[in-house]
């Protein structure tokens, strides 16, 4: 990488400029760790913490974790799970998903990363799409799955719960517990349906012998969201997440291998989650705690404290939620080093009171699915400015670029100070979207970069702000929501004649969801009503935080609702007060 690039001298003492990406498997990083340190908690999940110092806890060590894998991976094998082969983990964070994320990359399969909240009405379409043959999931979504399974590939659905790796005495109380909330059900084996817990005993600790181009061969399909409505499948490769894991190992020289305590609120299928969460914590063999609800504030602070959690990564949200906590002066959180934010913008004040409470850095970062995810970040010990989502990481270019191309499709680059989109580019950068060439080539260009969609522009030292989105994503609490879908189940509604939904800002999410509705004439309706209609046909996070009825929309002379207005009225309100 040349070395004219201005963020370069702000780089923390000890963070080089280009790395070497290690030519091996994403798995690679969980059987070094396994042999290095066997006997290290390599995950732990704290339901809840009891008198006396007892804890419902589930763990397992770096040796339990890298056999029980291979079983799984011997396991998958037999239900003919080869190269290739698409393998949906839909599960909370929990021990297992580990296993079963790197049993899924042993048996050369492709883990498809899926929300474990989508109801049936969009989970369908992501399987059907990807392809996916092996679905494994909570007992008690089973009847989801047999749901939509008729209308996909799906062939063999594999099931386990929380409690699986709970002491012995817990296991009845919580699976009680998990069924009042819909996540635990008694589902007999029967053809093509099987327990994990059954496999990992019946299978021996064997993995296929398999050959890998780390290059070319994909890993993951991660779901993210565009324009069109349908998530897309970006296909990250294993050369991809561990160029993104080793970035991030060299961005954070502090860490101490075989040390950390990383506290996973953030949910492992997200990109996020997956890469700065699990793959990171691996790859330092060091332990990680999930926790299987990051809403639950109260609980994260009891873990941090009693963990000594010593990284957090996750969303604003999860910080505002802890600086605002009733109780948080009962907690000792100054074990915290270090927390990168993402999914949105990090505000000024959060930083700084996150920093007061713990003692810690927490700096913003920038990603997306299509780069594994991160691309930029303040540096963690160095020079952070707030505001900024930081400096280019490690091999990798950011540049900024006109919002429309030339004649001959080429793209101005712009200077210091000007706005337009900004695009990336090094070894993270995904392979493309599977199955889908023509979205593929309006993402990536024929130099490689990435177009991201969003408005930057960069300072005289090298570092990035975001202004602007070319795209109409809503972007709450780390999560895309495409407008267009949450208006299609407006339009279900039998007393909507028009809808169109925006992102306007929030405290919380950084952004939430808004729907702005006319209704027919004649008809009148709450929004709770509206709400509630949603809710049978959205995951949570999609689903309108507020509803406001109109007579009319804004609209162009073609007829093109403005959504940019909606935004804008939205923020001048927030600015008055009214």
């Amino acid at each position: 990488m040349s070395s004219n690039f201005p963020w370069l001298t702000h780089y923390e003492q000890g963070v080089p400029a280009t790395i070497d990406v290690p030519d091996i498997t994403v798995q690679q990083f969980l059987v070094d760790s396994a042999r290095k340190f066997p006997n290290k908690t390599a995950v732990r999940m704290v339901l809840r913490y009891l008198p006396l110092g007892l804890a419902v806890q589930g763990k397992l060590s770096y040796r339990e974790v890298d056999e029980l894998s291979d079983r799984f991976a011997a396991a998958l094998a037999a239900q003919g799970v080869k190269k290739g082969t698409r393998v949906s983990i839909m599960l909370p964070n929990c021990p297992q998903q580990v296993v079963i994320y790197f049993g899924v990359l042993k048996a050369g399969g492709v883990v498809v990363n899926t929300n474990p909240t989508y109801p049936p009405h969009e989970l369908e379409p992501l399987m059907k799409s990807s392809g996916t043959e092996v679905m494994v999931t909570v007992s008690g979504l089973y009847d989801r799955v047999k749901t939509i399974q008729p209308n996909t590939d799906i062939k063999t659905i594999i099931l386990t719960d929380l409690s699986d790796h709970l002491t012995g005495i817990f296991r009845k109380t919580v699976n009680k517990q998990l069924a009042t909330k819909g996540m635990y059900a008694q589902v007999p084996d029967g053809p093509g349906v099987f327990h994990y817990k059954d496999l990992v005993k019946r299978y021996p600790a064997k993995a296929p012998a398999l050959t890998f181009n780390t290059a070319t061969d994909t890993a993951v399909f991660q779901f993210t969201g565009g324009t069109t409505g349908l998530p897309k499948a970006a296909e990250l490769t294993h050369r991809n997440l561990v160029a993104n894991t080793t970035q991030m190992i060299a961005w954070m020289p502090s860490v101490v291998r075989g040390s950390e305590k990383l506290l996973l609120a953030l949910p492992s299928f997200h990109v996020y989650g997956m890469t700065v969460g699990v793959l990171f914590c691996v790859s330092i063999s060091s332990e990680l705690v999930v926790a299987p609800d990051p809403r639950d504030t109260t609980h994260n602070l009891e873990i941090i404290s009693k963990e000594n959690i010593t990284l957090y990564p996750g969303v604003p949200a999860m910080y505002i939620a802890i600086i605002n906590h009733p109780r948080v002066a009962e907690y000792n959180l100054r074990s915290i080093k270090a927390c990168l934010s993402g999914g949105s913008a990090l505000p000024v004040e959060v930083a700084q009171k996150f920093d007061e409470i713990t003692g810690g850095r927490l700096v913003e970062g920038y990603g997306m699915s299509e780069s594994s995810p991160v691309t930029c970040a303040n540096p963690i010990m160095g020079r952070a400015k707030v505001g900024s989502i930081g400096i280019p990481i490690c091999s990798t270019e950011i540049a900024i670029v006109s919002l429309e191309a030339d004649e001959n499709g080429h793209y101005k680059f712009l200077g210091t100070g000007e706005e337009g989109e900004l695009i990336a580019r090094g070894p993270q950068v995904m392979k493309g979207y599977f199955n889908n060439p023509e979205e593929t080539a309006k993402t990536i260009d024929a130099d490689g970069w990435l177009h991201t969609g969003d408005i930057a522009k960069m300072d005289e030292e090298g570092y990035f702000y975001i202004v602007d989105r070319k795209k109409d994503l809503i972007i709450a609490s780390g999560y895309n929501i495409v407008p267009r879908e949450v208006e299609e189940v407006l339009f279900m509604h039998a007393k909507v004649m028009e809808a169109a939904v925006v992102g306007i800002p929030d405290a919380k999410r950084g952004e939430t969801v808004k729907a702005f509705v006319v209704l027919k004439q004649g008809q009148s309706a709450t929004a709770e009503e509206l709400r509630s209609f949603c809710k049978e046909k959205l995951a949570p996070y999609k689903v309108p935080t507020f509803v406001e009825f109109r007579t009319e929309l804004p609209k162009t002379q073609v007829g093109k609702v403005l959504r940019r207005q909606l935004v804008e009225e939205e923020k001048a309100k927030q600015s008055t007060g009214t």
